[in-house]
């Protein structure tokens, strides 16, 4: 073999191989290759922060199969991505296939297209240190975070949490802004629009004020029905709108959100399939800039499909600080591809990148702006009628989005109009909103937080680790008042409309605010928005070959975290459980709290005293949050379990609320209600779930000894003892099988954790994976 080319995926190997000779042979390293242990620090916080790495179990004949064939191959080229992530993967790629990174060929190239790949072949470089220093400076400074803070979060808030440089400040952004929420207190005013007649034109103008209640409202309407309704004024002034830049990564995150209704995550996998088809460039980028052969494209396509007078050709450049201008915005590789893709997300996600790319070179869109000024003869009120008239459409011919033309009829000034209609309509002032995953990307892009390749893992870590959730209300109703002046009569009536929608927003968990508010107290510098955008801006430096990424983690470590995590061991658990005084309970005449418990918020009556009474605990209403709910509402809570009533037999039922929602009870057999409330459920409803459980699990039921059954299972029939399990061959009917049979069978199946599921789990090859890894770290240096 003369010439071996390493890629990341395989994906990204079989395209690049239709356009390299017989001469290449391309293999993929499936991602890295070397990464620091999943269990241990393994970085030397005592000296020199180096890392220790090791080859995952998983990656072992990955790792063989690509020494094997560098070692057959004259030639190695290293081709993963041209971010700091793919410059690392190459320099493990060295250190595992007994490289040297000084002189093996790395190549790099933001499209996967013929031209780019040749012509990186004929340009290689060697990999960058500072680049592979940046990635690990990262690497270290987020695994020492999380190695060291978690485990303080385990003790102090609770068990099996996780903590991180940059997902604690999401957190903490969307706890934030929920309290803004609650903190919120809404006030109405009355917006005012009415409908004049210009002869039998009809004109529509809103007042340039709001009423600031249902009375001055009132008064308006009153005047209105003898005014004199007068044009005073008409300005008439040309506009425009302008093309947005081409796609970075964040914004095609925010606007395949908006057009696609797509999650941050779906987006980048879907993105990341177009680029490995060699039909978008690199879709991790924080530039705008676009090639001067790409930008000669579409210019051509541009004449080509509309006329020379859509063409207005611009050079974009990103202000961010830290953006690399040297790469690409996201576009096509092809411009005179119109449609691509394997599958409809695809094809999707490739026609946004492509109008958004056309666009950002075509020309301004013109309008012509009208807007006239309304007076009445005896109010103060001032109406404005606003007209635009698109004259030419320019780049929203491939991008539109553009409301439609609203044409006022010539009017002039002292032209006296005639009113037909004239409405108040009650406005509620809007708290913040919430954080969408697009809206949360877009503000940790404003603080400088994070670079293209975080955004999607951490919104999703956030979610996955419980500190967030996906709304799916779709709000609440509220009643709006309205005041309508027709034919000289004002009517009042009453209107809907819901309030409150949570659908596809960002909410925190009770455990997101009780970890948030520990860090910030305790941990301020940690998750300050300064800091870790001062961090993203270290690790650009160190990118750049300004600072020593060692020095960087050494000061981080010595001067700013460790003395915090000393510090913090003499925080009480008590003190972050958050416990509020609601009241006094009148029946024990003891403190009711609401507080964090093990499994979360919940409500408790007394406090834990050695030798004496145990507290009395409840769980906490729906919908109702810790820092809020009342004693009113605690006292009812305390009244569960509540007995719903008896079945035909005489056996009593129970509502409940448990750990994993409320559920209704009889004898041993616990029933989810759902969307019930278990103060309300009738006794109606709770027969009929009981019934359809009792069929369901008679159903399941096949035969039964004692405490051995024979079940129905997800993945077949088998016995249990409730302690093990034991599968029932294919050959073998269930209904006919002895007891004694079912005895020898248990005692014949493997322990669990051994059987067909359980051989080769990861829990053994860590640690075999690890010795091998220290021996060998011992006879050449930490990498």
């Amino acid at each position: 073999m003369k010439n071996l080319v390493i890629v990341e995926s395989p994906a990204k190997a079989k395209t690049i191989e239709k356009y390299l000779g017989s001469d290449f042979s391309v293999l993929s390293s499936f991602g890295h290759i070397r990464d620091l242990p999943k269990k241990g620090i393994s970085i030397d916080l005592e000296k020199t922060f180096e890392p220790t790495y090791e080859i995952p179990a998983d990656k072992k004949k990955v790792v063989a199969a690509l020494r094997k064939a560098a070692k057959e191959a004259d030639t190695v080229w290293l081709a993963s991505d041209e971010d700091r992530e793919g410059e690392a993967i190459s320099w493990h790629l060295c250190i595992a296939l007994g490289l040297d990174p000084k002189q093996t060929k790395r190549i790099v190239f933001h499209e996967i297209t013929k031209p780019a790949i040749e012509a990186a072949i004929k340009n290689p470089r060697t990999v960058d240190q500072a680049l592979v220093d940046a990635q690990q400076a990262r690497r270290v400074l987020d695994r020492i975070v999380g190695y060291e803070l978690s485990p303080v979060l385990w003790k102090k808030v609770r068990t099996g949490l996780s903590a991180g440089r940059v997902q604690s400040v999401a957190v903490r952004l969307i706890v934030e802004r929920e309290k803004e929420i609650d903190a919120f207190e809404s006030s109405s005013t009355y917006k005012l629009t009415e409908s004049l007649l210009a002869g039998s034109s009809e004109v529509t103008a809103e007042a340039t004020s709001k009423a600031p209640n249902s009375e001055a409202a009132t008064k308006v309407l009153e005047h209105a029905k003898t005014a004199i309704f007068t044009v005073e004024n008409i300005e008439k002034s040309p506009g425009v709108k302008r093309p947005s830049a081409p796609f970075t990564t964040s914004t095609l995150q925010q606007e395949a959100a908006r057009r696609l209704s797509l999650p941050v995550r779906s987006t980048m996998q879907v993105a990341q399939r177009l680029y490995e088809s060699g039909l978008i460039t690199y879709m991790r980028t924080d530039s705008m800039n676009l090639s001067e052969s790409a930008l000669t494209s579409i210019e051509s396509y541009i004449k080509k499909a509309f006329g020379e007078q859509y063409l207005d050709k611009r050079h974009y450049k990103t202000n961010k600080a830290g953006a690399q201008e040297a790469h690409e915005a996201i576009r096509p590789t092809d411009i005179t591809k119109l449609s691509a893709g394997a599958d409809d997300l695809q094809k999707r996600l490739y026609s946004l990148i492509w109008q958004r790319t056309v666009a950002s070179q075509m020309a301004k869109a013109i309008t012509d702006k009208t807007i006239a000024t309304i007076t009445m003869s005896n109010d103060p009120t001032i109406f404005k009628a606003k007209g635009e008239i698109l004259k030419f459409e320019g780049f929203l011919q491939v991008y539109g989005g553009g409301k439609e033309d609203i044409i006022l009829p010539e009017l002039t000034e002292t032209q006296v109009l005639t009113l037909s209609t004239l409405e108040a309509r009650q406005n509620f002032q809007r708290p913040p909103a919430r954080y969408t995953e697009a809206s949360l990307v877009k503000r940790l892009e404003d603080l400088g937080i994070g670079r293209p390749s975080t955004y999607a893992p951490t919104i999703s870590t956030i979610q996955n680790r419980g500190y967030v959730e996906k709304g799916e209300s779709e709000g609440t109703p509220r009643d709006i008042h309205v005041l309508r002046l027709s034919d000289g009569q004002i009517q009042d009536s009453t209107e809907t409309e819901k309030t409150g929608s949570e659908r596809g927003k960002l909410l925190p968990t009770a455990l997101a605010i009780m970890a948030n508010d520990f860090l910030v107290k305790h941990f301020a510098p940690i998750v300050d928005y300064d800091f870790t955008k001062d961090a993203e801006e270290g690790f650009d430096r160190i990118a750049e070959g300004q600072e020593s990424w060692t020095k960087m983690i050494k000061d981080f470590y010595t001067k700013d975290f460790h003395p915090l995590i000393v510090a913090s061991a003499d925080v009480s658990r008590a003190e972050t459980s958050q416990a509020r005084e609601l009241g006094i309970d009148p029946k024990s005449g003891k403190m009711i709290y609401a507080r964090f418990g093990r499994y979360g918020p919940m409500l408790q009556i007394g406090e834990a005293v050695e030798g004496g009474e145990k507290p009395t605990f409840a769980p906490m209403p729906k919908g109702v949050r810790l820092e809020n709910v009342t004693l009113e509402q605690a006292l009812e809570m305390f009244k569960l379990p509540r007995v719903v009533g008896l079945t035909e037999s005489g056996e009593e039922i129970k509502a409940n609320i448990g750990r994993f929602g409320p559920y209704v009870q009889l004898g041993k057999l616990y029933v989810s209600i759902k969307d019930d409330d278990p103060m309300t459920i009738t006794l109606e409803k709770a027969r009929q779930l009981i019934a359809d459980k009792q069929e369901a699990e008679a159903k399941k039921l096949i035969a039964e000894f004692g405490d051995i059954k024979i079940l129905n299972g997800m993945y077949g029939p088998y016995i249990t003892d409730g302690k093990k399990n034991a599968k029932i061959p294919k050959e073998t009917e269930p209904s006919t099988i002895t007891e004694e049979q079912a005895k020898q069978m248990l005692a014949e199946a493997p322990e669990k954790g051994k059987g067909r599921f359980g051989r080769g789990r990861k829990k053994a090859a860590p640690r075999t994976t690890k010795r091998v890894v220290k021996r060998k770290s011992t006879k050449k240096k930490k990498a």
